[in-house]
Formats: structure tokens, sequence, C-alpha cells
């Protein structure tokens, strides 16, 4: 619209009646909205174009779709734009992303959230997986000074499985063995003294000595001092790596050496088991996704939706081949 034109219908408004003006304003709303969202979608991935069929990075502007700004590759004419190669392409209704990443940052479960934004809970929970698609890539690269290193465990879930090889349990339901067993998911946890935190979700039952090779052995500091429990795996693979290794006895009652004890790393496991409490049992091949979801959260380090929606979007928000 020419400003002379715009300038003439903001005259106009004042003659509005109240519903005329509540029509405007429902019409008006999610195109603000979804501009906010292509906003952020824009500014992260400036700068950062890869073509999806060549590799390339020289564009030129090709118009616009969905609300978003679509290039076109000098060297082979792909046409892209900023969510091509990202979970996010192709999600539909760009205006109420914000509005659920609103959601998902007070942790309301998937139905609360569909109910809030009416969307159907089939789009709400694709919505929550694309989101926390890359939500491992929002980690620190490596962890160093005094860290904490320990595992929690919770009850393996199947929701929403159509095969079992077991008999299905409700809500709730307790692991028929004593202890840790091959019932239950490991999440194990390393955090330093500064509050970075790495987690990772190795299997089933006890952790192991391999699977704290790969795991933790690449993503701590030459120099770092590590501290965990009496676990013999912790021993055998510090020793095995080279690394500077502190235990506290636990079992002995013995939870404080100085500067010596792994509280940090605990009070992050309770936070993240009461955190997940309300949600009723995550379904094991998605705990990775809830594991980046409490991360973003913790301390209020991601305040806001926008900052959500940067996560969502990964790091380099590249275009993949």
């Amino acid at each position: 619209m020419q400003a002379r034109k715009f300038e003439h219908f903001l005259t106009q408004l004042a003659a509005l009646t109240l519903r005329q003006r509540q029509r405007l304003l429902s019409l008006l709303l999610p195109e603000i909205k979804r501009d906010q969202a292509v906003e952020v979608i824009e500014q992260h991935t400036a700068g950062r174009l890869v073509c999806p069929g060549c590799g390339a990075r020289d564009f030129h502007k090709h118009g616009r779709a969905h609300g978003l700004q679509r290039y076109r590759c000098r060297n082979c004419g792909r046409t892209c734009n900023g969510l091509s190669g990202t979970p996010l392409a192709r999600l539909r209704h760009k205006d109420r992303w914000l509005d659920y990443l609103g959601e998902m940052l007070d942790s309301h479960s998937i139905r609360r959230a569909a109910e809030q934004l009416g969307v159907a809970g089939a789009t709400s929970f694709r919505w929550r997986h694309r989101f926390l698609a890359l939500s491992t890539q929002d980690r620190p690269d490596r962890l160093g000074g005094i860290a904490e290193a320990d595992e929690m465990y919770v009850l393996e879930s199947r929701k929403g499985s159509r095969s079992l090889d077991r008999p299905a349990r409700k809500r709730g339901g307790k692991a028929t063995k004593r202890g840790i067993s091959n019932e239950q998911m490991c999440i194990l946890v390393a955090r330093d003294r500064s509050g970075q935190t790495l987690d990772w979700v190795p299997g089933k039952g006890p952790v192991t000595r391999r699977q704290l090779h790969e795991h933790l052995k690449t993503r701590l500091e030459p120099d770092v001092l590590l501290v965990t429990d009496s676990h013999a795996a912790y021993r055998h693979f510090a020793r095995e790596a080279g690394i500077t290794h502190e235990a506290v006895n636990l079992q002995a009652g013995v939870r404080v050496r100085g500067a010596i004890h792994v509280q940090n790393v605990n009070a992050y496991h309770s936070r993240l088991r009461g955190w997940l409490q309300p949600f009723r049992g995550v379904a094991s091949r998605y705990l990775t996704n809830y594991l980046g979801w409490r991360w973003a959260l913790d301390g209020g380090r991601i305040k806001a939706p926008e900052g959500l929606l940067r996560m969502a979007l990964g790091r380099q928000a590249a275009f993949h081949t």
C-alpha cells in the first residue's frame, strides 16, 4: 500500500465500530505474529545459507513464499529459504509458532498446548519434536575446571509403541526387578562448576566404561578434575583416558571432602526428575529431546520464545545435502 493511502486509511480508524475494530485486530494479529517468527528465522540464517543442491553460497533473491524470502542459487538454479534443510521445513502456521514455544517455556503438555492454540493434538506433538530435534546441538563443546558426573535412571517407557515384548504398564508403573536393571534407562549427566551441562542417554541398565569413553572422553578438557561417586566404571574410565579423578563414597556416607562432591550434578538430577514428573512417563525414544528442552529452561537460560526458535534452527542453520 502506498504511504499516502495508508495514512488515509489510518484516519478512518476512529470511525470504526467496536466489532469492526475487533475484526481488524483478528486479521492483523496472525500476520504480525507470523512476521515476528519470520524475522527471527531470517536474522538467524543470514549469512549462513548453503545451497542444498550444490553447496554453493552465491544466491540472488527470488521472491517470497509463505512469508519467507526465497533464494535461487546462481550456480545450480535450485531455490531455497531460511528453513530449507532444517527440522522446521514445511511446517505450517508460522503465526502460531511463538505462542506454541511460549507454551513450551511454561512446560505445558502436548494436550494443553494444543487446546490453548486451537490445533490438533497430532500437530502439537509434531511441532514439539520438530522444535526439539536439534536441541542436542545447544550444548557446550567441553567441560573444564572441576566437572561432576553421575547417572540417574528412569523407567523405560514405550508409550505409543504398537508392539511390546512385555505386558503393557499403566502410568506410574514399577519395574519388576529390584535395583538398577535393563528395565530402566540411564541418563548420564556431566556438569562443571560454571553450570555448563552435558547429558546423554547411553542405554538401559548401569552405565559402563565403554559408554563413558564413547560419550564423555572427548567432551572433557585435558586438565579437568572429574569428580564422581565410587562406581568402578568411572575409576577405570578415568585411568584409561588419563583424566584426573576423585571419587566420593556416598555409600559410606561421605558426601563432601572440601571441593570434592557431586552435589551440583545431583541437584540437576533432582530438578530434571521433578520437571519430568508431570509428563507422566516420557517415551524413551524421545528422552533425548526432553533433556535438550530441560537444559534450555535450566536457570532461565532461555527466557523467550524467540530463543527456543533459534535453538530449533540449530547452531549453523545451514542447509544439508
